[in-house]
């Protein structure tokens, strides 16, 4: 029997399939549905600071409202007995999990703010997250602001927050940094247990008729495996932290390519919302019979193996052979 087992974060799962935040992770029957197709542990939707403070915004709003226009009801500003926070039902949704599920549950945070980062991290460690994925979805637009300025503030993030919890914390990165390398070794050094190579920018539309920018959402499709499946084979060999693969996990040979470059995991999330989550199952029978018929008598002896240290051309992860690609396409 294959062991199909891995290392992520400090934590042994049963194998490297974790399907990543989304509106699956979100309810509870189909995270059930998840661990039984199979997956080795979840990634909860992120919780947004900026979405639980504009709820008690509007919710001060209709408390402290209330009496105008009628002075005497100025000290009776009820709030209906079984409300409950955004904040509440997030921890309420994490701490369900735990209860029911067998498989760790990894929690995400986006945070507007040191003290709210710093804030609902513990509220998340308290409620009994495994782990904690700090989801830093920043676009740097101000042409004023440079590269070192927003490197400086992931790091500044990371370790004030990780002086403050003691469960394992990995950080999701986009891959426009100059550096990707050297990010993800400032990270370890900073107390980083993980990084998840890469975060997606939505990237927003303009409506031609009301001339207004509307959101657009797109799920990930194939060909973006290729820039996490490079960038994970060009630092395995540097550094020695958890590395998740994220964007663009449809088929089992993607799959199968991350886990050789050295992927510790790889995150599911478009191809479970187009094919459903019974179909963690399928991808997880097709690279168990990979791995049987290439004779590997576990992941663990496969991973890392094609990275860039290990690679029978090494320099071709850097130079991706441009010109010898430029020259070969044939219209």
């Amino acid at each position: 029997m294959i062991d199909l087992s891995t290392q992520y974060l400090g934590l042994t799962l049963k194998n490297p399939l974790v399907p990543s935040s989304s509106p699956l992770t979100a309810d509870a029957d189909t995270v059930r549905r998840l661990e039984d197709a199979g997956a080795a542990a979840i990634v909860l939707p992120s919780l947004f600071e900026e979405s639980v403070y504009y709820e008690q915004k509007l919710l001060d709003k209709y408390v402290f409202s209330q009496s105008l226009g009628n002075y005497e009801a100025g000290s009776f500003q009820p709030v209906p007995e079984d409300y409950n926070c955004e904040l509440d039902n997030y921890l309420a949704h994490l701490q369900k999990l735990k209860s029911s599920l067998d498989i760790p549950v990894i929690a995400s945070l986006n945070g507007i703010s040191t003290s709210g980062w710093i804030d609902f991290g513990n509220e998340l460690m308290q409620a009994g997250a495994d782990a904690l994925e700090l989801n830093v979805y920043y676009v740097a637009a101000d042409p004023e602001q440079a590269g070192a300025e927003v490197e400086a503030r992931y790091i500044e993030l990371l370790t004030t927050l990780r002086n403050q919890i003691s469960i394992p914390v990995t950080m999701k990165l986009s891959s426009q940094f100059s550096s990707v390398a050297n990010m993800v070794k400032k990270l370890q050094s900073s107390g980083a247990d993980g990084v998840v190579l890469f975060n997606r920018f939505y990237q927003p539309d303009i409506d031609l008729e009301t001339l207004r920018i509307k959101p657009h959402l797109e799920l990930s499709n194939a060909n973006e495996s290729l820039l996490r499946i490079r960038w994970i084979a060009l630092i395995r060999s540097r550094v020695e932290l958890s590395l998740a693969a994220t964007g663009g996990f449809h088929q089992s040979d993607d799959i199968i390519k991350a886990l050789l470059a050295g992927a510790d995991v790889v995150y599911l999330c478009s191809v479970l919302l187009e094919k459903g989550p019974d179909y963690c199952a399928t991808l997880l029978q097709q690279l168990q019979t990979w791995l049987t018929e290439r004779e590997y008598e576990s992941v663990q002896q496969m991973q890392g193996s094609v990275s860039q240290s290990c690679a029978l051309d090494p320099a071709a992860y850097e130079h991706s052979n441009y010109v010898d690609v430029i020259k070969s396409y044939r219209p």
